[in-house]
Parts: C-alpha cells; structure tokens; sequence
C-alpha cells in the first residue's frame, strides 16, 4: 500500500498545519486560527484539486523543505518565494507534480511573510474542534512543524486545473487597513481619529499570528481605568496602555480588557498577514455599520 504522508526536512522559523478555522467556539476561549492569508491557501488547495477547506502548511519568512513518500501534485502561493523539486526549480503558483521521495524546497519569501503549501488530497492530521489548524494561543491542533515530523495526506478526490500558472495579488509596498469605529472609540481623545487616520505607523517586528502590532503614534485615552473582560472579534483595533493599536488576527484573544478603538474588515486582513516589519501602514476610517 502506497504511504501516503510527507516527512519534514526543514521546518523553518515558523511552518504549521492550516485550514479555515475552528468556527463556533469563541464561547469557549477557543480562537478560530486557520490560515492568515486565507485567498491564498484557497488557492493552493484549487491548484492541485483540493476543496477550498483543506489543510495546507503555512510557512513564515524562510519556507521549509519536506519529503512526499508518494507522488503527489504540489502548489505553492502566498508570498512569492523561489520553489524546487530535488534542486531544479519549478514554477511558484502553479501545480506541480512531485514523485515518490523528491524533496521539496520552498526558499525564502522574496516579498511578504507567509507562503502556503499545498499536496493532493490535503494533510490530515488529526481534527480538533473539527479544524486541523495550528493554534499557537491555545495550543489546540498539532504543533509547528519540526524537522523530522511526519504528517499524513488524504487521497485526491478530483483532477487539478490545466493551467501553467495562475493570477494572484502581488504584496503592496503600503498596508492599508479600512477601520471601522469600535465598541470603545468613546474611551479615547477626539483627536484620536485623527491620529490614527493621519499617523504614519509601520507594522512591528513584534506582530505574528496573534496580532498586527503597530510602531508609530500613540492613542490617548479620555477615560482611564481598566474595562472588565469583554469578547473580542477578528479585526478588532486593541489599544493597550501603551497607546499602539494591535490588529487582532487568527490566533488572538477571543476576550481582553483593552478598549476597542475599531475593527478591519475581515477581506483586509490577507494583505496583513503579508505585511513584513516595517511596511508602511495606514488606517482609513469608515462609517458604523
């Protein structure tokens, strides 16, 4: 019987198993998680064939290498970055077929953060919450990827688009974040919009997958104290004591204490997860729904 699953070869800084999500759970404390650049991973999964849902690698920054023990079609999106197949470079975007034992290579990101992985038939570890994603706040699914690891892959159900490569969004010079007023956007200044509309941030070195944290202009508050435990959104605009907005991601709280100055789209929250230290940012304010 052909063994189907991949062994790592390199793990990277930071390459976990992603899907879309744990949904129905913030109840609990249980993020949702699932992939950050989630038009991305859906991508790779239609690339070679997969239902938009099914679990991919997520890798940050530096890619990793792993080894398929069965052939399968491979396709890498996201962040452009170069990708090989026992050193002979092959096309990014696009499906690949991969024999029985060949490595292969995905290289450092040449823009943006987070390339994504995926293999014929998906990864199928083990669900948790009826989700395989790696949640690096709880805990929940299976941990970042070390070398060595062995991770198992479903069965192709369906035939892969013939095509050579396919289109994707580039990674902007600029992040721009739509902003949207928050539950406590009385808590702070009246000029507090305006500093955040017209600050000149630039995403920290700090940021992962729990939140987008900002280097730029403080908030101040107009009300002081603390806020007792309230639930927390994707997208949510944190301002802790320090006065930088945190934009909260996959992983982040699902309650905190902090004032909630707005809340992202959540179609905005792709380009931040390709947002490297550093990247320009600029917030635009909208209207209340």
């Amino acid at each position: 019987m052909t063994d189907r699953a991949l062994s790592v070869v390199r793990a990277g800084a930071l390459t976990c198993v992603q899907d879309e999500g744990r949904f129905g759970y913030a109840h609990l404390g249980v993020p949702r998680s699932g992939a950050l650049d989630l038009p991305a991973s859906r991508l790779a999964n239609r690339l070679v064939g997969n239902a938009p849902g099914a679990a991919v690698l997520e890798t940050t920054l530096n890619g990793c290498a792993v080894r398929p023990r069965c052939a399968v079609t491979v396709a890498v999106t996201g962040a452009p970055c170069p990708v090989a197949v026992e050193g002979r470079a092959v096309a990014w975007g696009a499906p690949v077929r991969v024999p029985s034992g060949a490595v292969v290579e995905v290289g450092a990101a040449t823009r943006g953060v987070r390339s994504y992985l995926a293999f014929s038939g998906g990864i199928t570890v083990e669900a948790v919450l009826g989700s395989r994603s790696t949640d690096l706040l709880s805990g929940l699914g299976p941990p970042p990827l070390r070398d060595g690891a062995v991770l198992p892959l479903g069965r192709p159900e369906r035939g892969c688009p013939h095509v050579d490569v396919a289109p994707a969004p580039g990674v902007a010079d600029e992040l721009v974040l739509r902003v949207r007023p928050g539950p406590r956007a009385d808590w702070f200044t009246a000029d507090a919009p305006r500093v955040l509309a017209t600050g000149r941030y630039r995403v920290s070195s700090a940021s992962n997958r729990i939140g987008l944290r900002t280097e730029g202009p403080a908030l101040r508050r107009a009300v002081e104290g603390e806020l007792p435990s309230e639930g927390m959104v994707l997208g949510a605009v944190q301002v802790p004591p320090d006065g930088l907005p945190v934009v909260f991601l996959a992983d982040h709280p699902t309650t905190g204490g902090y004032p909630v100055i707005g809340v992202v789209p959540e179609p905005d929250l792709a380009a931040a997860a390709q947002a490297g230290p550093g990247t320009p940012l600029r917030f635009v304010l909208g209207r209340r729904l």
